[in-house]
């Protein structure tokens, strides 16, 4: 048999019109193409073909999807049809040679969670304990209708109500933690719902399986949302909310509509804009954006215009061409989303933003020259930087050529000198090293529910390894700040004048490999020793020891307030704290000027003439004062 995720992708994948096309005549009748009926033998146009649908006859009644048209016109069995279907489309197909078993596995949790759901509608509409949720839909103007439509619900604060409704179905615990209704850590005995006191949201899978649940805290805490955990059912990178309602809307339109939020999909859906799915709250995944790509050519990416939402757009963006798909961006205005604007505004109103929205690229040099980003070289490199990412994520040939020659049109330099770069895959890498995959530094208030692990070579599992260069020297400032807080001001100070050249960015700017630092100052790289660093320029000058560490406690991840306790536990080896700190920022110092160095070589492909000439001096200069510093020029310095 052929698993039923592969069907999915091969009827996704198929192009009905092309296929069938290769066995009758057809011609294009507005959004339909027709032809004569190959099953009654007509001569008439009455047979119908629906891109990304189906076909239909009206003389004769024969209708169905691209396999049942193969299997009946070619006499193929239903496993031969897919294959057939996959080999025309370009997808592998798996031919599991045994039959499974009984049921699909996965029922059992589909059914939980769609018995889940319905007890929490129940919570939300008859029972008193639902009363302040009925409220907070009421403040936001959701109907019951609408409510219902998109199985709201509400989750009561009491540990034992819905565990107890379960359990008396037949569910045990195992299985309602295992489907990620329950929750135990490890220094509890008895589980706990994950979603308390919160308005539910129920999530379905493209098939309109129920999968998850999303959960909006309706008191005061964090995180304000929260969503399932992954299981054998739900996996965020590759859900999109609403997809399932969205699909037809979204072949019969060509078009996706992406937004940031549950509620913009709710109240854009309520006002009759069909299209519209929304990520798990996550940054878009390639899983997310290959579901996007079956479905819709272009995709209008509806996020907040403010910087982290303009961040949150192009980072989106760049995965959406990586795909092929065509990208265009809605601007929204200042102090809306989705939702408070169609609420004010209508449908209408959303549409005509949707149709006045830019091509990506458009969109960000728009931005550029706005902000006066290719009015001086050194800006202008900047802005080049913020474009190149998004030209190497095109992977249609035309679109990145395209926009190789808008970039080099807004920005006046030579098309050639920008087509080496791409080529040589050239690109602004942040010396600011990211935190590993899954770790986070600071405590979030974000939207992130799972609780991060330590990352491979934090201080739980063996000494802290950074890979940012000169980090010994990050490490002893730190060092000197948690052990003599009477130096404290002074190396907040030397670190400021590290700070002061630090070239101002587009803010929704983020390098390639997504490490957001636009504000980040150039004294400090590494993220677990920037970020005691910055939690530390709030402590009392008197803070010391144990004091200390629980001031970091409140503001830091526990791996990184761990590192700061082994630190604070080295105090033997700092011996001359003074020449410690004048060492470790000489050494800063001289990065610092390396990284000026190296601007200089990247901003002189671009300069012409006595400008090219200012720029060879500086570097000229810059070699000079290193050498008399005691380091080695740019030529001869070799990184770790």
């Amino acid at each position: 048999m052929i698993p039923d995720e592969d069907v999915e992708r091969v009827r996704d994948a198929a192009d009905i019109v092309a296929i069938i096309g290769e066995h009758v005549r057809l011609k294009r009748v507005g959004a339909v193409f027709r032809g004569p009926c190959p099953f009654h033998q007509g001569t008439n146009n009455n047979f119908s073909v629906l891109p990304h649908g189906g076909y239909t006859c009206f003389v004769c009644g024969e209708k169905g999807n691209v396999f049942t048209f193969v299997q009946k016109r070619l006499g193929l069995t239903f496993v031969e049809a897919v294959k057939y279907v996959g080999e025309k489309c370009g997808v592998e197909v798996r031919d599991v040679s045994r039959q499974r078993e009984g049921p699909d596995p996965r029922e059992p949790f589909w059914e939980i969670n769609a018995t889940a759901a319905s007890w929490f509608r129940e919570m939300l509409w008859t029972d008193e304990r639902g009363a302040m949720a009925r409220e907070y839909l009421a403040s936001r103007g959701i109907s019951r209708e609408t409510a219902d439509a998109f199985e709201l619900g509400y989750a009561p604060r009491e540990l034992g109500l819905m565990r107890a409704y379960l359990n008396n179905l037949g569910w045990d615990d195992d299985r309602l933690l295992h489907a990620g209704l329950l929750a135990k850590r490890a220094d509890e005995e008895e589980p706990r719902p994950r979603f308390r006191d919160r308005l539910t949201i129920a999530i379905l899978d493209a098939a309109s399986h129920h999968v998850a649940f999303g959960g909006r805290l309706l008191g005061p805490g964090e995180p304000k949302y929260l969503n399932s955990s992954e299981s054998d059912v739900f996996h965020k990178g590759k859900t999109l909310y609403n997809l399932n309602r969205a699909r037809p809307a979204m072949r019969r339109e060509e078009r996706a509509i992406l937004v940031e939020g549950y509620f913009d999909v709710v109240r854009m859906v309520d006002a009759g804009l069909e299209p519209v799915v929304a990520p798990m709250g996550t940054a878009l995944t390639e899983g997310q954006a290959e579901l996007l790509r079956r479905h819709a050519k272009t995709v209008f990416i509806a996020y907040d215009s403010d910087g982290p939402g303009q961040k949150a757009t192009f980072r989106a963006a760049d995965v959406l061409l990586a795909q092929g798909v065509a990208v265009r961006v809605v601007t929204m205005p200042d102090g809306d989303d989705p939702d408070t604007f169609v609420r004010a505004n209508g449908r209408e109103a959303m549409e005509k933003l949707i149709a006045g929205a830019l091509d990506v690229f458009d969109r960000k040099v728009q931005l550029l020259e706005r902000g006066g980003w290719f009015n001086d070289l050194q800006r202008k490199r900047r802005a080049l930087d913020s474009l190149l990412p998004t030209i190497r994520a095109a992977s249609d040939p035309l679109t990145r050529e395209m926009y190789l020659v808008r970039a080099a049109e807004a920005a006046k330099v030579d098309r050639g000198v920008l087509a080496r770069e791409l080529d040589a895959g050239a690109s602004r890498r942040s010396r600011t090293a990211a935190p590993p995959p899954g770790a986070t530094v600071r405590r979030s208030r974000d939207v992130d529910e799972d609780a991060p692990t330590p990352p491979p070579g934090a201080i739980a599992s063996g000494p802290y390894r950074s890979v940012v260069e000169a980090s010994s020297s990050e490490r002893d400032l730190v060092r000197v700040m948690l052990l003599h807080r009477a130096l404290a001001d002074m190396v907040i100070e030397g670190v400021g004048r590290l700070s002061e050249n630090e070239s101002d960015r587009p803010d929704w700017f983020a390098d390639d490999d997504g490490d957001d630092h636009a504000r980040t100052p150039t004294g400090l790289r590494d993220p677990a020793y920037r970020a005691i660093y910055d939690a530390l320029l709030d402590a009392e000058a008197s803070a010391q020891g144990g004091e200390l560490l629980t001031f970091l406690g409140d503001r830091l991840e526990p791996w990184v307030v761990r590192l700061a306790e082994e630190m604070l536990g080295t105090a033997e080896s700092l011996m001359n704290p003074q020449a410690t700190m004048d060492g470790a920022l000489r050494r800063l110092r001289e990065r610092s000027m390396r990284d000026g160095l190296a601007e200089l070589d990247r901003i002189t492909p671009i300069a012409m003439g006595e400008q090219k000439d200012r720029l060879i001096a500086e570097k000229q200069r810059l070699n000079n004062e290193l050498r008399h510093m005691g380091a080695t020029g740019w030529k001869g310095y070799r990184r770790p």
